[in-house]
């Protein structure tokens, strides 16, 4: 059984899922309208009434997953925590809440997470297909073809912002919503051209604000279920007739939601129109159902992490062979140190098979350049977090170790670096390493058994091993080299 909590900028929402062959069924959901986005004051701070209330909402999700008998929970958080300043003060708040850690991740990997959702809920394998997400912050779109992402951009503009700006106080005129259409095609216009009807087949809303819209529509005698520009604009004259969000009064719209509705539909309006949609169809699938196909096929052994990883080799002319040599060895040195977890296990995998790739921007300081191409670049499947901890592995593979300031108070990782480091090293000396013949330990202090044969054929490794001794004796962390026949 599978959960995905999306901790969005309108609302928290939850899904708990079950594996039934080619699908996941949801067995059990919930909705909180938090609306975090408009918790943020002028500084682009949380307050504090914004915090406690997520936590509160946070806490009651905690005692939903605790009645279930889970397999894997994965917790996202999207644009507002993205932005907000203060949001390392309050996830760890969140996270105890909850009881589980919690993933901010990329507008392009939301985006790649709701195009999975929505293409494993359609039995349309060959489908060329737009997928819509117009959230609380942030807007998707995004371009497939059956299971394939072709092309995916998170845009930063959402209900929260557009209802704020364009609606302030609740009031509703013809003038303010030009203003808040205009404002939204201003968004899409550059990016618009690949994303024309010439490219897809079908357009699709994956967003609960558009299948809401869809909703309003159908109950009111505005429009089928599909979202169409004549439906869009009828609803947009209904809204400007009532003149104000708190005299709304339409089948099926819930007074919570009014006020996003109208950002929604001013962006949604200026989409369709920028990238000449005539008709979008709402689905009830997105994020979180991508949430758990994701940690499903993790379970699977069909990471898209790993995926993004060999796929990023090719594209910056990493020498494949020496950085599968760097990465095999860099596990197997991390082996002898006996980690506590295997939490770090794959992040140094996975940066040893990086560690070169900042070569194509410079061969002096490549591990700098490696390191921010790293945390910076688009790599499906990672979440910044995972990104910035491979980004201080490589970062950390050669040189003074100060640079990397907290991080090697967590044992682990500081074994991580360790084997990071000597497996470079080993590479650069081209010495073959007869692990059978090597003994390495970290506690308290580094303890290094290499055979005398290895020195005399690389001399350059006696210089290294001095290097290396200085550079942890410079954070206090003795090193010893023990040279034996």
């Amino acid at each position: 059984m599978l959960a995905a909590v999306d901790l969005g900028s309108n609302s928290f929402r939850l899904h708990i899922g079950k594996p039934d062959g080619d699908i996941i069924r949801v067995i059990k959901s919930a909705r909180d309208p938090i609306r975090l986005g408009a918790g943020l004051d002028t500084k682009c701070n949380l307050t504090e009434t914004a915090m406690q209330s997520a936590l509160a909402s946070l806490r009651g999700f905690r005692n939903i997953l605790s009645a279930y008998p889970l397999d894997a929970v994965r917790v996202v958080a999207t644009n507002t925590m993205r932005i907000a300043k203060n949001s390392a003060v309050f996830l760890p708040l969140a996270e105890k809440a909850i009881g589980y850690p919690i993933d901010i991740i990329s507008g392009e990997e939301e985006g790649r997470l709701i195009y999975m959702g929505v293409a494993n809920s359609l039995a349309a394998p060959n489908e060329k297909r737009l997928v819509i997400d117009i959230g609380g912050g942030s807007t998707e779109l995004i371009l497939g073809a059956g299971p394939t992402i072709e092309r995916v951009e998170s845009f930063g503009i959402g209900t929260v912002k557009q209802s704020q700006i364009f609606f302030p106080g609740g009031h509703i005129d013809a003038t303010s919503f030009e203003a808040a259409i205009l404002s939204a095609r201003s968004h899409f216009e550059d990016a618009a051209p690949p994303y024309h009807p010439e490219h897809w087949g079908i357009a699709y809303g994956s967003s609960g604000t558009m299948r809401a819209i869809a909703d309003v529509i159908a109950k009111n005698g505005l429009g089928s279920g599909n979202l169409s520009r004549q439906s869009l604009d009828a609803l947009k004259l209904r809204f400007i007739a009532f003149g104000q969000v708190n005299r709304i009064d339409l089948v099926g719209l819930k007074p919570d939601r009014a006020a996003t509705i109208l950002g929604g539909l001013a962006i949604l309006i200026g989409l369709t129109a920028e990238l000449g949609i005539e008709n979008l169809t709402p689905i009830e699938a997105g994020l979180r159902m991508g949430v758990m196909w994701d940690l499903l096929l993790r379970a699977t052994q069909r990471d898209r992490r790993e995926q993004s990883v060999h796929e990023f080799l090719p594209r910056f002319h990493a020498d494949k062979a020496r950085a599968n040599r760097v990465a095999d060895e860099a596990i197997a040195l991390y082996a002898q140190l006996k980690p506590a977890s295997d939490a770090h296990t794959k992040y140094l995998y996975w940066s040893a098979l990086l560690h070169e790739v900042g070569m194509v921007v410079s061969p002096t300081g490549y591990h700098k350049h490696a390191a921010y191409m790293i945390a910076n670049a688009d790599l499906p499947g990672f979440t910044t977090s995972e990104q910035r901890i491979m980004s201080k592995l490589i970062l950390s593979q050669k040189g003074n170790l100060r640079k990397i300031g907290d991080a090697l108070a967590d044992p682990d990782f500081a074994k991580a670096v360790l084997s990071l480091r000597l497996a470079v090293m080993f590479l650069h000396s081209r010495l073959e390493v007869d692990f059978s013949q090597l003994r390495l330990r970290m506690k308290n202090k580094i303890e290094l058994d290499i055979k005398r044969q290895w020195v005399s054929d690389h001399p350059t490794i006696s210089y290294w091993m001095e290097k290396e001794r200085e550079w942890w004796n410079g954070i206090n962390i003795d090193f010893n080299v023990r040279v034996n026949d």
